[in-house]
């Protein structure tokens, strides 16, 4: 039977391979496992999955030699912000190698950091687009904010420098304003943020009575610490969350999909720290502005008023002169008139009185008789209007005789 060695079988393989591949592949995978070696060897595990159940299709472990992996990874961090890292999807330039003693090996010889860029545009493409798909990516923001947000609720690391920034702004504000805060402690970076993060936002829900809006703040940091709010689950806690959530995750250049989902977006823990104290002085200015407004208003109604009740008062002692004077007036009329009928009446009493008196004195008998009249009467009564008789007794009254005469006949008169 014809056979040959193994050396003879590797190197027909190796033979075989040189001549049939190409001297590289560009390669699209993920990075399942990476490791650093002390000596400066990157050694990778590339697998390919299923995008619908995510069953593994395919899995070859990789090496980056360090003299090729210092210049790749520095040029993958400056392009991207971030380091290479299990679970990115990268386009990766490879050469496959077979060795008659160490067998097949995958030697990358670049990774292109574009690619990169675009696949994790892609995947927050998707995430948005799910978000909105959920309907709640514009849930938070539909949420009316407090006019004064004072009960604040934090979502950061202690030991931020982010933290550390917003409370100094917030304790030495120029105003002198006072916010009710709270520190519910989380880790701002790595895998096991967005998950920490999620725990606050419960936490918080439980006692939600007691806030107005939550502050989601970190310091600044490398782009690679942004990937937790990249997260489908803590955006769509943030974006669902029944009080407004503010974020100042520190860093100005990208914008993450916990941004987009937020009530309201600041770059840095000081901008937020700075727009709630803004917002109070606002407040504070427009209050001022109605309360001066309101005081102007009743300064003016009030000399409104008191014009008026001048111009009343004058009106009222000008009506009371003016009557006073036309009574005064009326008074002093009636005073006359008086005076003038008390006159008038007396001088008509007194000319009266002396018509009578001279009246009396022509009918006094006394001056009737030095006229020459005489009274004569009949049984004590004027003979006038009686008849006499013969033989009648009459008395006879003059000025100085009182006579008394006896009838010896009547007769009518002769004229």
């Amino acid at each position: 039977m014809q056979h040959i060695s193994l050396t003879d079988l590797n190197l027909l393989i190796k033979d075989t391979l040189n001549t049939q591949l190409e001297p590289s592949y560009w390669v699209v995978a993920e990075i399942g496992e990476l490791r650093e070696a002390r000596n400066g060897h990157c050694y990778l595990e590339f697998v390919e999955k299923d995008e619908e159940s995510n069953q593994l299709l395919s899995k070859s472990r990789a090496t980056i030699w360090s003299y090729s992996y210092r210049s790749i990874s520095a040029w993958f961090q400056s392009i991207t912000g971030e380091s290479l890292k299990a679970g990115m999807t990268v386009l990766a330039n490879i050469q496959v190698q077979f060795h008659e003693v160490y067998g097949l090996s995958l030697n990358v010889k670049d990774i292109d950091p574009n690619f990169t860029l675009g696949e994790r545009a892609r995947k927050k493409q998707e995430i948005i687009a799910q978000l909105k798909e959920d309907g709640v990516f514009e849930m938070n923001k539909s949420h009316p904010l407090p006019m004064v947000p004072q009960r604040i609720a934090i979502i950061s690391a202690e030991s931020a420098a982010g933290y550390g920034d917003f409370m100094n702004q917030i304790l030495d504000n120029n105003y002198e304003y006072k916010l009710q805060t709270q520190l519910f402690v989380a880790t701002m970076q790595g895998d096991k943020a967005a998950q920490t993060i999620i725990s606050s936002l419960h936490q918080i829900h439980e006692q939600m009575e007691n806030f107005d809006a939550v502050v989601l703040i970190r310091g600044g940091g490398a782009q690679v610490d942004l990937d937790c709010f990249d997260d489908y689950e803590l955006a769509a806690h943030i974006a669902q969350f029944p009080i407004p959530v503010f974020t100042g995750i520190g860093h100005e250049r990208d914008e993450t999909i916990c941004d987009l989902v937020a009530h309201t977006k600041l770059k840095t823990p000081t901008a937020v720290a700075e727009f709630l104290i803004r917002g109070m002085r606002i407040y504070e200015e427009k209050l001022n502005l109605a309360t001066n407004n309101i005081l102007a208003y009743l300064n003016q109604k009030v000399e409104r008023e008191q014009h008026k009740l001048n111009d009343r008062k004058h009106s009222m002692r000008y009506a009371l002169k003016k009557h006073f004077n036309k009574a005064e007036n009326q008074l002093s009329r009636y005073q006359q008139k008086m005076q003038y009928d008390i006159r008038k009446s007396f001088q008509n009493t007194h000319q009266k009185l002396e018509i009578y008196q001279k009246t009396l004195e022509l009918i006094n008998p006394d001056t009737v008789f030095k006229k020459g009249y005489s009274y004569t009467s009949l049984n004590g009564k004027s003979i006038m209007g009686q008849k006499l008789k013969k033989g009648d007794e009459l008395k006879t009254i003059t000025a100085n005789q009182e006579i008394k005469s006896k009838v010896e006949s009547v007769g009518k008169r002769k004229k």
